[in-house]
C-alpha cells in the first residue's frame, strides 16, 4: 500500500511507494505527518513544483463493513483501501438500554402519566442513530482523504435489496402488496408452517408457545421468518441462547431449523435506507459522484478475475472501472469505529440503580481513552515493549489492550503516538 504525501503547505502529493518514503524520511526530507493512514510531509516541495494526477474514490457501502479503495485514473493502480467496521448494533444495544433506565427512573420516582406518542415531531429524512452512524462514518473519511489525495471524484455503489423477492424469487404483481401472512394470523400460520409440534424436541398435543430462533437480546427481530413453535419446558431451556448452541447436540434438527428459517434482513433493510442519505452527503464534497449498481460492481470483478473482498469490491464500483487494476501488495487499513466516549455521568447497576459517578475530566495526566501508545516498562511481571490503545483509570493505572492480552501500566511508562480520534487501527 502507498504512503500518504503531502507538500510543505500541507497541500496533497500523488502517493509513493514504502521504500521511497523510508528515503526521503532517512534523507530528512520529510516528516512523518500523521501514524494513521500514515503520511508523510515534505520540507522541500511545494504543489506548483510538482506532478500530480486525478484520483477516484470508490465505495462500497455495507451495513457491517464498508470498503473504501482509491484508485489513480491514469494508470489504473489501487493506491490505498480501507475497510471500516461500523458500530450500529451497538448504539442501538445503547439507547435501549438507556430507555429501559429512564422509564425505570421514572415509575420510581414520578406519578402515573398517560402514554403520549405525538409530542414529538421527526424532521423529513429522519434516520434512526445507529444508521446515521454509517452515513458519519463514511462522510468522515472521505473528507480525510480528500485532504490527503488529490481526488477529483468519487463513486459509490447505489445498490437496492428487493427484500421481498430475496424472501421469494417468484413474488410478483398483487403478491407485494399482499405479504406472507395474506389470510393467515400468526400463530395460525406458524401451525401450518411447523407441523403443529415442537420444532426442538417434536412434542405434540401440548401447548405450543411463538418463540425466537433468533433471539431478541441478541438482535433477533419480531419478523415472521424468525419466529417458530417450541413446547414451555424447551423454550424456557434456550432461554437467550443461540440456536446453535442450544442445538448443539442435535445437528439434523439444527439444519432443519434453518432451511426453514429465512435470512434476516436487516443488514440489507439497513443499506437499503441509508444509500440516498449517503449520496446526498458526498454530493455536498461539491466533488463530481458516480453511482454505479450491485450488479455491475460483481460484473467488474468477475471480469477482472479478483476475489471477494470489501476493498476489492469498493475498487470495482461504478463503469469508470479501468479495464485492468493493479492491486498486487495491497494491504488494508482495517478500521473499526470505537465511538467518542460516553456522556453518561451517572453509572447504573443492572436493575438501573445509581452505582458510581464517572469524573467530568476526559484527559488524565495528558492521555485520554483510546489513544494509540507504545509502552516501554522495565521490570515486573510485564517488562517489555508494547504497543496498543489505552483506557484510562483516574489513578496511575492505565488498561493497555494488544493484539494478545490487557496488561495494567504506570502512565510513566507510556509515549502516546497518536491521539484518539473515535476509531481503531490495525494493518491487514
Amino acid at each position: 500500500m502507498r504512503v500518504f504525501v503531502l507538500d510543505k503547505n500541507k497541500q496533497p502529493l500523488d502517493p509513493c511507494h514504502p521504500a521511497r518514503a523510508r528515503e526521503l524520511l532517512k534523507k530528512g526530507r520529510a516528516k512523518v505527518f500523521k501514524q494513521y493512514p500514515f503520511t508523510i510531509i515534505l520540507q522541500d516541495r511545494t504543489l506548483d513544483n510538482s506532478v500530480t494526477h486525478p484520483h477516484r474514490i470508490k465505495i462500497d457501502p455495507g451495513s457491517k463493513t464498508t470498503g473504501i479503495a482509491i484508485i489513480q485514473e491514469s494508470t489504473g493502480r489501487v493506491t490505498n483501501a480501507l475497510e471500516i467496521s461500523h458500530r450500529g448494533q451497538q448504539i442501538k444495544d445503547a439507547l435501549e438500554s438507556r430507555r429501559s433506565l429512564r422509564r425505570g427512573r421514572r415509575n420510581r420516582k414520578t406519578r402515573y402519566r398517560k402514554p403520549r406518542f405525538l409530542n414529538r415531531k421527526k424532521p423529513e429524512g429522519w434516520l434512526p442513530p445507529s444508521l446515521m452512524s454509517r452515513v458519519f462514518n463514511l462522510e468522515t473519511w472521505v473528507r480525510r482523504l480528500v485532504k490527503l489525495v488529490g481526488v477529483t471524484s468519487i463513486s459509490q455503489e447505489l445498490v437496492r435489496f428487493d427484500t421481498q423477492k430475496m424472501q421469494n424469487p417468484e413474488i410478483s404483481g398483487v403478491e407485494y402488496q399482499r405479504g406472507e401472512l395474506f389470510g393467515f394470523e400468526v400463530k395460525e400460520y406458524l401451525l401450518a408452517k411447523w407441523g403443529r409440534n415442537c420444532v426442538y424436541c417434536g412434542a405434540e398435543n401440548v401447548p405450543l408457545e411463538v418463540e425466537h430462533i433468533i433471539p431478541k437480546s441478541k438482535g433477533g427481530s419480531n419478523r415472521i421468518s424468525n419466529l417458530t413453535l417450541a413446547c414451555r419446558c424447551c423454550n424456557q431451556k434456550k432461554g437467550s441462547n443461540p440456536i446453535e448452541k442450544f442445538l448443539k447436540k442435535k445437528p439434523d434438527v439444527l439444519k432443519r431449523v434453518l432451511a426453514k428459517a429465512k435470512t434476516p434482513l436487516k443488514d440489507a433493510a439497513a443499506v437499503n435506507a441509508t444509500r440516498w442519505e449517503l449520496f446526498r452527503r458526498l454530493k455536498l464534497t461539491e466533488l463530481p459522484v458516480e453511482a454505479g449498481s450491485g450488479g455491475l460492481t460483481k460484473f467488474n470483478r468477475k471480469t477482472r478475475g479478483i476475489d471477494k473482498t470489501h476493498w476489492t469490491d469498493a475498487a470495482c464500483v461504478g463503469k469508470s472501472t479501468p479495464e485492468k487494476l493493479l492491486i498486487k501488495d495491497v494491504k488494508p487499513l482495517i478500521v473499526k469505529a470505537k465511538g467518542h466516549g460516553v456522556r453518561q455521568r451517572c453509572r447504573p447497576d443492572k436493575y438501573g440503580f445509581p452505582k458510581a459517578h464517572a469524573p467530568l475530566a476526559k484527559f488524565f495526566q495528558g492521555f485520554q481513552t483510546g489513544d494509540i501508545v507504545k509502552a516501554d516498562i522495565p521490570k515486573g511481571k510485564y517488562a517489555g515493549q508494547y504497543t496498543g490503545r489505552i483506557a484510562i483509570r483516574y489513578r496511575p493505572s492505565f488498561v493497555l489492550q494488544t493484539p494478545n492480552q490487557k496488561i495494567d501500566v504506570h502512565p510513566k511508562y507510556l509515549q502516546t503516538i497518536f491521539r484518539a480520534d473515535g476509531y481503531e487501527y490495525k494493518v491487514n
